[in-house]
């Protein structure tokens, strides 16, 4: 028979954040060892280091073993326990925040979808027992700390259970290449961008990447760069910048081609528009009262 084991560190130090460890623990149950019905005020992270068990969320009852995980979210009726012949050793973290029903939403974990499965054991593992022994120390610092810890602890399933999501989605690998390609253009704007290279880099000839872009957006990817880069510069006209300023900050070095490609754009030179936007504000006579 297993030897029965329980040990639990909790932050002395937890703050109002986004996401917030209140404690961790683990444990080597007893056959049978069984928890609940209850309710927590707290959401409650197990996993499954080896063993069997039972785990029952809103009428549903899962049967888990190890490299199985499953969340408890407040004010749910839980209960779970474990097998009578081979009982579950298992981790845990109590954690709150702001930021975390939006976050596990994001990943596709609710209630209705409490439990996931995953394959990269020894790193879950690792970073649960760095999250205790950081709690352990009970530096002013273990809440910062557990809480980064907590983040790439929830991104191992964000990256199984997204990549489960995309796939019922049926999208495609060239699909999320493109939407990363989006994010990198909206992100990475004012720094030099070449198609060709972005297509190379994601293995595509430049005219399949943009025939595919163009599907997925209804423009180029030169067009779409464009859009993004000269609605930026828009913006940056009614700030106190420089023409050169704001020609440097949306990609372009050369001042000049970035006016021209602002006037093909807007029909008026970046000073012209500026101008207009001066005149616009010296007529207007409307008051507040």
């Amino acid at each position: 028979m297993k030897s029965v084991s329980h040990s639990v560190a909790i932050n002395p130090y937890p703050s109002k954040g986004e996401i917030v460890v209140l404690f961790s623990g683990d444990a080597q149950t007893k056959p049978n060892h069984h928890v609940g019905p209850q309710v927590l005020d707290h959401h409650l992270l197990h996993y499954v280091v080896s063993g069997k068990g039972k785990f029952q969320c809103l009428g549903k009852e899962y049967a888990l073993e190890r490299g199985d995980s499953f969340f408890i979210f407040p004010g749910d009726l839980i209960s779970y326990v474990s097998d009578e012949d081979d009982p579950w050793q298992y981790c845990w973290i109590g954690f709150k925040g702001n930021y975390v029903d939006q976050l596990l939403s994001q990943m596709n974990i609710s209630a209705h979808h409490p439990v996931i499965s995953t394959e990269n054991h020894e790193e879950i593992v690792h970073l649960f027992t760095q999250i205790k022994n950081v709690l352990k120390q009970a530096k002013t610092s273990c809440d910062l700390q557990t809480s980064g810890f907590m983040r790439v602890l929830l991104s191992q399933y964000a990256d199984v259970n997204m990549n489960v999501v995309q796939h019922a989605r049926n999208v495609s690998k060239l699909e999320q290449q493109i939407e990363h390609a989006i994010k990198w253009m909206t992100l990475q704007y004012s720094q030099p961008i070449s198609i060709d290279g972005m297509a190379q880099e994601l293995g595509y000839h430049r005219t399949y990447f943009s025939k595919k872009f163009r599907e997925h957006t209804g423009m180029s990817p030169m067009h779409f760069l464009l859009k993004i880069r000269m609605e930026r510069a828009k913006l940056l006209m009614h700030d106190s910048l420089t023409i050169d300023q704001i020609a440097s900050s949306v990609g372009y070095p050369d001042a000049l081609y970035f006016s021209k490609q602002f006037k093909k754009w807007f029909g008026k030179s970046p000073t012209d528009y500026r101008m207009s936007l001066s005149i616009g504000k010296r007529y207007d006579c409307s008051t507040q009262t």
